[in-house]
């Protein structure tokens, strides 16, 4: 039997560290995970050591596999996110198979099309701003 999937940082005995779209499925008197398109996230830092943004990179580099059984016995731990920001990372990563916007050295392209870049932050006020002022009842501001 398959559980529904979920997102998930798995944490393994050997101090590994993926991310990945998790279904748990029970086989013979034992649970294994089915892990698909593992990633590994690595924070990018600043001179000033402050984190500036993430590196994907594939959990395996030598397979084209997208999808790894994994034995429970493995893992140290393992926590279910809802982290927005790094889901639709991965999902895009996914949805692109990592060719997307990368020169040959495989850094960036920074193109027009990618839009205004902001903090999280002020981003997260300029939305608070748009959405509070959308929720206005109209009669109010005249």
């Amino acid at each position: 039997m398959i559980e529904e999937d979920f997102y998930a940082t798995i944490k393994f005995k050997n101090g590994e560290e993926i991310f990945a779209k998790v279904a748990a499925s029970e086989e013979e008197d034992r649970t294994m995970l089915i892990v698909s398109n593992p990633i590994i996230v690595k924070e990018m830092k600043s001179k000033a050591d402050t984190v500036v943004g993430y590196k994907i990179e594939p959990w395996l580099r030598t397979t084209s596999e997208d999808m790894f059984m994994i034995n429970l016995n493995d893992i140290l731990t393992m926590s279910e996110s809802s982290d927005v920001e790094i889901i639709m990372m991965y999902q895009d990563y996914v949805r692109t198979g990592n060719t997307k916007g990368t020169n040959d050295n495989g850094s960036s392209k920074i193109d027009r099309n990618m839009g205004y870049l902001t903090s999280v932050r002020d981003a997260k006020e300029i939305l608070e701003k748009i959405y509070k002022n959308s929720n206005k009842d109209p009669k109010e501001s005249k």
